[in-house]
């Protein structure tokens, strides 16, 4: 991977840092890289996230309220049920990049 310098920091539009911060805090949570991971195929059901993550409705809710805060999923109501899907599929590179720089910064350190 070819390493591209970011731009400074003064070129930057003005909030860009702000919502890369919002939009990381989305992220950082193993939980909500999973579901990410497990919709990236397809719209799929509070049930079916639910089951498949062996978590809790209510923190699976909770976690899919965040994701949908942050805009990274889409929300459609069809009767009683409610899908989830990528709002974007970027997203999943997003989370192959994230997961690729993390093991990198592992493989090279030295100790904490």
């Amino acid at each position: 991977m070819d390493f591209i310098a970011p731009p400074k920091i003064e070129s930057r539009p003005e909030n860009a840092l702000k919502n890369g911060a919002f939009l990381a805090k989305a992220l950082a949570d193993e939980n909500r890289l999973r579901i990410l991971l497990f919709i990236g195929d397809g719209k799929k059901s509070v049930t079916q996230i639910t089951e498949a993550m062996g978590l809790s409705q209510p923190l699976v809710s909770h976690h899919l309220k965040e994701l949908k805060r942050s805009l990274l999923v889409t929300v459609e109501r069809k009767g009683p049920f409610v899908f989830y899907e990528l709002s974007r599929p970027d997203v999943l590179s997003v989370i192959a990049d994230l997961e690729h720089l993390a093991d990198a910064l592992l493989t090279a350190r030295h100790g904490f």
